[in-house]
């Protein structure tokens, strides 16, 4: 693996903790954004240190050799703990007991970064080693002690993320189960890196040599696991938003035909500059409710009870149940009052409004939906909208034989 293996990925959790850092400052007392802020910044630094070019420049920089190998096992073992430490948080629970659960996770993997800082110090490592530190030196007094207690921390913290992600997916449903299952393989693959690591070191320790295993195929399993675990944090977010957004458009598709019904009414009396085409679909959504409400304020004079009753009745006759026959009464009720508006341009039914006009539709998004649908599939709106239409022609005949 070259160094843009390494590189690309550090890039691009940079960039994801360049967007995460507005909402760390607006809300830093969130112990689920901290950790989220705190495990894309080790993962950007592990990438970022770990690749063969870094570890030669500072390596050159500090003028201490091989300090770099103490540097990516110490960031490693943190980032470890961080990912425990954010699983904890985002499971949530009783808040006193995932404090106490997080800070005994720091407090662990904080004395596993301890040890790894003083056995470094007191072993000897005088020839740089880019690629097999672990295998080279897997003999040299407490060189070995840290290299067997780095990938021990590792290998915990994988099977925990392991079990702690699988427990917990089995309790949920929908894009969250899919993203912990995810998780769960991804830290799995943690075992074999270790287990092929140590492989290597114990023939070492045997006299062998098979240091291909901890410079080829460990990185391989690591980088193949980093990805699969990025893909399943970020798929329950990522499937969430999908969702919302679907269910926005659906809706937004679905208010259609009583958005098209309300044309008319609302357009006479909006002046607003209308949203592009390519804004959000909340936004949109929105403006389309603004619409329908704006046209219902605009028909409520125009609004006939007796024609709802006798809506209602056809309905609930036909076999629809109250709430869809309420529905359906509503929209026969607002076609009706489409075409009477149309019949009054001058507007001398809003002079002479009564106070006792009824009661206008409901304007629940779920109930403006019913209605929409009941304008452009139920028989009794078509037949009140047809009512509507013969009345207005008659009207319009005796207004020309007058």
């Amino acid at each position: 693996m070259d160094g843009s293996s390494y590189y690309l990925p550090a890039v691009a959790m940079t960039i994801a903790l360049t967007l995460k850092v507005p909402a760390l400052l607006r809300n830093w007392g969130d112990h689920l954004i901290r950790s989220v802020c705190a495990l894309i910044t080790l993962a950007a630094l592990v990438f970022c240190f770990a690749a063969p070019p870094t570890i030669t420049e500072v390596n050159r920089a500090t003028g201490v050799t091989n300090i770099s190998a103490a540097l990516v096992y110490l960031l490693l073992s943190a980032f470890s703990g961080s990912c425990l430490v954010l699983i904890t948080y985002w499971r949530g629970g009783p808040r006193e007991t995932t404090r106490r659960l997080a800070r005994r996770w720091i407090a662990g993997y904080g004395a596993v970064c301890a040890a790894i800082v003083v056995l470094f110090t007191l072993g000897d490592a005088p020839v740089e080693r880019v690629r097999d530190f672990d295998t080279y030196y897997a003999n040299t007094p407490y060189l070995r002690e840290m290299i067997v207690l780095y990938l021990t921390g590792f290998t915990v913290a994988g099977v925990a993320m392991h079990v702690m992600c699988w427990r917990w997916a089995l309790q949920v449903r929908g894009w969250l189960r899919a993203g912990l299952l995810i998780i769960a393989c991804g830290f799995l693959l943690n075992v074999p890196f270790a287990a092929v690591k140590l492989i290597a070191v114990a023939a070492r320790w045997q006299g062998g040599d098979l240091d291909r295993l901890s410079t080829y195929v460990a990185p391989l399993l690591s980088s193949v696991g980093a990805q699969i675990c990025a893909v399943g944090f970020c798929l329950p977010l990522a499937g969430e938003r999908i969702g919302d957004s679907w269910t926005t458009w659906s809706m937004y598709r679905r208010l259609g035909p009583l958005w098209r019904e309300l044309r008319p009414v609302w357009a006479r009396a909006s002046h607003e500059v209308r949203i592009s085409w390519w804004a959000p679909a909340q936004l949109q959504m929105t403006q389309r409710e603004s619409d329908i409400h704006d046209g219902m304020l605009s028909l409520y004079p125009y609004f006939d009870s007796e024609v709802r009753a006798k809506a209602y009745d056809a309905a609930v006759a036909a076999g629809s149940e109250p709430l869809q026959a309420r529905a359906e009464a509503d929209a026969a009720m607002v076609t009706a009052a489409v075409r009477a508006r149309a019949d009054d341009p001058e507007g001398r039914v809003l002079d002479s409004a009564v106070a006792d006009a009824p009661a206008p539709p409901a304007e629940n998004p779920r109930d403006l939906v019913r209605m929409s649908m009941a304008l452009r599939q139920s028989p009794v709106v078509a037949a009140a909208r047809e009512w509507a239409a013969a009345t207005r022609s008659e009207s319009d005949f005796h207004e020309r034989t007058r």
